[in-house]
C-alpha cells in the first residue's frame, strides 16, 4: 500500500469516526460535543510527551470512539439521574471491552482498540477491565483517562452539574497518583489558553449545582466520572 493510499484511508476513517462521535455523546446525554473536545485535549497533552504521528493518530481516534461500547449497549440507566445499582455498574464496565471490539469493526487500528480497552485503568491498579497499574497502562490510555475525566467534570451530566475549571483541576490534583498518572495531570495543568479547557459551569467558580450521588461506576474513590 502506498503512502498516499494510507493517507486517504486514514482521512476516510477520521471522517467516519467523527460521524460516530456525536452519536456516542447523545447516548451519554452530554449537552456539548464531548468526544471532539477530548480528542483535542488529548492531542495537546500528548505534545508534552512527543508522541509520534502514528501514535497521535491512534490516540485521536480512540478519543473519538472511547465510549463506543456505551453506544452499542444503549442502556436505559445511562439516561437516569440516580445512582447505578451494583449490577448496573458491573454491566457498564463491559463497555470498554465492547468498545475495543466495535472499534475494530469500525476500522480502528490495534493501538486505537487497546487505548479504548484501557482508558478506564487507574494508576494505582483499581481500574478496569484488566487492573493494570502505573506504566503497565500505555501512555496514550493514561492521557485519554485524564482528558476524558477533565472534560466530563466540566460538562453537565444527568446526575450532576458541571464543575468549574478550578474545581476540576483540584480533583485531578487530588487523585493524581491514585486514578491518574501525575505526569499527565501536570501536562494538562500546564496547557496554555485553550477553549476546550473552558468549563460549562453556569457561573465559573461556583460549587456544583446538584448534590452528588454515590459513585456511578466501578470507581471506588471518585463519584464524578462515568
Amino acid at each position: 500500500m502506498t503512502s498516499s493510499t494510507k493517507s486517504s484511508n486514514s482521512n476516510l476513517e477520521g471522517k467516519m469516526f467523527r460521524k460516530i462521535a456525536p452519536q456516542i455523546d447523545e447516548v451519554e446525554l452530554y449537552p456539548h460535543a464531548h468526544a471532539e473536545r477530548i480528542a483535542t485535549l488529548a492531542a495537546e497533552i500528548a505534545k508534552a510527551f512527543v508522541l509520534g504521528p502514528k501514535d497521535l493518530q491512534s490516540l485521536r481516534a480512540a478519543a473519538l470512539l472511547h465510549d463506543l461500547g456505551e453506544l452499542v449497549m444503549d442502556r436505559d440507566y445511562l439516561k437516569r439521574s440516580g445512582p447505578l445499582s451494583a449490577n448496573e455498574r458491573l454491566d457498564l464496565q463491559r463497555h470498554a471491552l465492547i468498545g475495543e471490539q466495535e472499534s475494530a469493526r469500525s476500522g480502528g487500528d490495534r493501538a486505537t482498540q487497546l487505548i479504548i480497552r484501557w482508558h478506564h485503568e487507574w494508576w494505582n491498579g483499581q481500574g478496569y477491565p484488566d487492573a493494570l497499574r502505573r506504566e503497565e497502562i500505555p501512555l496514550a490510555a493514561r492521557i485519554l483517562r485524564v482528558a476524558d475525566s477533565y472534560a466530563a467534570l466540566t460538562d453537565a451530566r444527568p446526575f450532576r452539574a458541571a464543575l468549574s475549571k478550578e474545581k476540576a483541576r483540584e480533583h485531578l490534583v487530588e487523585w493524581a497518583g491514585i486514578e491518574f498518572d501525575p505526569k499527565v495531570v501536570d501536562a494538562l495543568l500546564m496547557l496554555g489558553p485553550l477553549v476546550e479547557l473552558d468549563s460549562f459551569s453556569l457561573v465559573e467558580g461556583d460549587e456544583p449545582r446538584a448534590e452528588l450521588p454515590a459513585a456511578r461506576e466501578f470507581n471506588l474513590f471518585s463519584s464524578f466520572m462515568k
